[in-house]
Parts: C-alpha cells; sequence; structure tokens
C-alpha cells in the first residue's frame, strides 16, 4: 500500500508539474531544451546530500568485472557502462516526453508516459519471467479502460450504434 500510495502521489505532482509547463509554454513560448535543462541543473544541489553514499557505490562500481565495449574496444567495470547506458537511454526518454509538453496537452503527455511505464513493467514481467499475477490483470484494465476513455473509444462507438439503429 506504500508503494501504491507513493507512486499515485508521484502521479498526481507529475501531472501538476505538466499543467505547469503548459501555463509556462503558454506565457513564455515553447522551449523544451530550457525546460529540460532547468528541470535537471536546479536540483543537483541536492545530490551533496548524498556525498557519502554516491562516493560509496562509486568505489563498488569499481570493483565490478571488467567489460569490453562493443565497437569502441573500451574496457572499463560493468556497472559503469550499465549506469551510461541508462543515462543514454533515460536522456533520450526525457528529451521526448519535453518535446511532447510542447506539442500535446499535460493531460496527453501524463497519459503518454503511463502507457511507457505499463508497456516497461511488461517487458519487465517477460523478460524476468515473473507470474503475471490477478493485481497486474487489474491495473492492466485500469491502464486500458483509462487510455479508451481518453481517447473517447465508447463515445464514437455509442454514436456509431446509434447511427446503425436509426438506419
Amino acid at each position: 500500500l506504500a508503494g501504491i500510495a507513493a507512486l499515485t502521489f508521484a502521479l498526481l505532482m507529475s501531472a501538476r508539474m505538466g499543467i505547469f509547463q503548459e501555463t509556462l509554454y503558454q506565457k513564455f513560448g515553447k522551449h523544451s531544451k530550457e525546460a529540460l535543462f532547468y528541470n535537471h541543473a536546479l536540483p543537483l544541489p541536492g545530490f551533496l546530500l548524498l556525498a557519502p553514499n554516491i562516493y560509496q557505490h562509486a568505489v563498488l562500481f569499481n570493483q565490478s568485472e571488467l567489460f569490453q565495449v562493443p565497437v569502441i574496444g573500451l574496457t572499463l567495470p560493468i556497472m559503469w557502462f550499465y549506469l551510461l547506458m541508462n543515462v543514454i537511454t533515460q536522456y533520450v526518454c526525457i528529451r521526448g516526453v519535453f518535446i511532447l509538453t510542447t506539442e500535446c496537452t499535460s493531460l496527453t503527455v501524463t497519459l503518454v508516459v503511463t502507457l511507457r511505464k505499463f508497456v516497461s513493467l511488461i517487458f519487465s514481467i517477460l523478460y524476468f519471467q515473473n507470474p503475471f499475477t490477478g493485481w497486474h490483470w487489474l491495473g492492466t484494465a485500469f491502464v486500458f479502460v483509462g487510455t479508451l476513455m481518453y481517447t473517447e473509444v465508447w463515445n464514437s462507438l455509442l454514436r456509431k450504434r446509434r447511427r446503425h439503429k436509426e438506419q
């Protein structure tokens, strides 16, 4: 329950931030790169509070097995490679989200991000061969019903049904 509460809170805060960004874009123009920079540069001083923990993990990363990066031929500890790959893929993903915020409403962006998280969860379940429980099915139903409600599929189906009955 604590995890669900935390995820719900994070989703609501993300939606609120999207509405705030939408307001800023209307007032000052759509500058996704600038928004991306400030959203990630301003929190950096907060990581100073975690400096001992970050240092401890850097030492652990250095102790991981060596890995030769394909194509480049560079050899480095595998944990640094994993971190680098994570940073690159996260950058591509978040850059896409910030571009999306300049083109769509915050509700659409929240829906797209939620669907991306859902697909990531399904991929993780399949990749790690975890069981797909009843809770997963319930979450899947919520995701699909919410998506269909947002895209107004129900309304278009009802309109088609009414037209079909009138004919």
